[in-house]
């Protein structure tokens, strides 16, 4: 088990929907950004079907992910870009085309570390989240080496390090005291996943919506406590990190 990388320059964190990348390391952002690192948010899906009411716009629903999206990036301090691929929800591919996609935005933003899905979580049940994954490993690959996708017209670029956030085997914990409360404000942007994702009914009583924003509160914070534990550290997101890129 390892503990804290040198703040990088660059940090791209590749998310399968909007605030999957607060969930899995939104706190290690935080503190990166607070430190003087530029991070950047790559999406690869639209996030179209997000919501458990039937009735609800598609489209719309789209467009407002991707604002609480740029909103959740502002909580944690986050001054790089926010890039949308916009590939349908539920039916992302790891093909050579959605590669394409990611090595171009790896190649064009240089990030010093790349963070994603463990894509070889055992019983993962959501299909996006396992193809995520495998984009950011592919697309690391295909973005470090100068013969694949010339047409790209960018040079190749080889990041110094993979954290799989997620992990189904963590070797390194990031330490993030402090950083709580942007990870948790950061979570609570994306307004339209407080009841699908995180339990909060905001159509209840005042009490009720209090008392399950609390409980979220609580589950989150426990998550971070548990992380910090692998290392001996009050809080924590653990990763399986990847370094021979």
């Amino acid at each position: 088990m390892s503990l804290n990388l040198p703040t990088p320059a660059v940090a791209l964190a590749i998310g399968a929907h909007p605030d999957d990348v607060e969930f899995g390391c939104g706190a290690t952002l935080a503190k990166w950004s607070a430190a003087g690192a530029v991070v950047h948010h790559l999406i690869c899906t639209d996030g179209a079907k997000g919501s458990w009411d039937p009735t609800t716009d598609a489209a719309a629903l789209v467009v407002t992910r991707q604002g609480e999206q740029r909103a959740a990036a502002l909580a944690l301090g986050a001054t790089g870009q926010c890039v949308f691929l916009d590939w349908v929800d539920g039916e992302l591919e790891s093909g050579v085309r959605q590669r394409w996609e990611v090595a171009y935005w790896i190649r064009k933003l240089q990030p010093t570390v790349v963070l994603g899905h463990d894509p070889w979580k055992r019983y993962r049940l959501h299909p996006d989240h396992r193809h995520a994954g495998l984009l950011a490993v592919e697309g690391i690959v295909a973005a470090r080496d100068p013969h694949f996708f010339p047409e790209q017209a960018l040079p190749h670029h080889r990041p110094e390090v993979l954290l799989l956030f997620e992990a189904d085997e963590p070797d390194h914990v990031e330490e993030v005291a402090g950083y709580a409360g942007a990870k948790l404000a950061a979570l609570h942007a994306h307004r339209s996943q407080l009841l699908s994702t995180m339990g909060i009914d905001i159509t209840a009583t005042v009490d009720d919506v209090e008392r399950q924003r609390a409980a979220f509160d609580s589950r989150t914070l426990s998550g971070l406590t548990e992380h910090g534990q692998l290392e001996g550290v009050a809080q924590g997101e653990a990763f399986k990190l990847i370094d021979d890129l």
